[in-house]
């Protein structure tokens, strides 16, 4: 029998490997498809009803003549130019055209509510299911409750924990066996709060959904307000990717990774060292 290495852990189960991957699919599918259904109608209301004149964000263009087609993004009575990204962008055809989101960064690349609907539906159904299952092992193999659950020493040091952190210093050694007290309440506040906010406002804009729980409705305070709120936790989503991506790249991109894909782990050295 080859014994391990000295330093070698087994950090991620495969359960936890294969249920993360399955997310990171189902997260990108679900971003580009939204931004092409949201392009459908680029605004945001808060309430019941769309009130056209007044909305909570609206991504418009208007053709400024010689200037030609200007992007235009609206936060309450504020604009802002944002052409060639929000409003108004070059599409595939070399074309400056007006659209909410740039054609690069929806599914299909082209105008087609009908197919991003059905990518969207598909894939938000699979992060449910895949959800569930990671919700299940994470309960009964005590993965919660040893791994993502901080405890109060970790609580009582998070100011340094975050100043650590601010300074590019990583937990080493013994520390770097477990989650950091910030990785904890990232990943606790993912999975226990914003995905299952983000799956039940997508419920509520559904109107046979409606149908069956309108108390779904009342909660969120109207079908505008649980769309407005859909789009502001799926960019909260997308702010923890990437700072959650740039963690990974500043504390060790090989080894991080292929914790991820092995579950083997290489602890880093016996104190807090800057990484470059």
């Amino acid at each position: 029998m080859v014994k391990p290495r000295e330093g070698v852990i087994r950090r991620h189960s495969f359960a936890i490997r294969i249920t993360h991957w399955i997310n990171v699919l189902c997260l990108l599918i679900l971003l580009m498809s939204g931004l092409q259904i949201f392009n459908a109608h680029p605004a945001l209301y808060w309430g019941q009803a769309s009130v056209f004149d007044d909305p909570v964000l609206a991504l418009m263009a208007d053709d400024r003549g010689e200037r030609g087609l200007v992007g235009i993004t609206r936060i309450f009575d504020r604009n802002f130019d944002t052409t060639g990204i929000l409003g108004a962008s070059v599409g595939a055809d070399g074309i400056m055209d007006e659209r909410g989101f740039p054609s690069w960064i929806t599914l299909p690349s082209y105008q087609d509510l009908a197919t991003g609907r059905r990518w969207h539906f598909f894939f938000a159904w699979l992060l449910v299911v895949n959800g569930l299952v990671y919700l299940l092992y994470t309960l009964s193999s005590g993965h919660a409750r040893r791994d993502l659950l901080p405890n109060r020493s970790q609580l009582r040091h998070i100011g340094q924990s975050i100043w650590d952190h601010m300074r590019l210093r990583f937990p080493t050694g013994e520390e770097a066996r477990h989650y950091n007290v910030l990785q904890k309440i990232a990943y606790l506040t993912v999975v226990f709060v914003l995905i299952p906010l983000m799956v039940l406002t997508g419920l509520t804009m559904s109107p046979g959904v409606d149908a069956a729980v309108p108390q779904l409705v009342t909660i969120f305070g109207g079908r505008q307000s649980a769309r407005t709120i859909h789009f502001i936790v799926a960019s909260s989503l997308v702010l923890f990717v990437f700072v959650h991506v740039l963690m990974v790249v500043l504390s060790g991109p090989w080894n991080n990774l292929r914790s991820m894909i092995t579950g083997t782990y290489v602890l880093p050295g016996g104190s807090l060292e800057k990484r470059p």
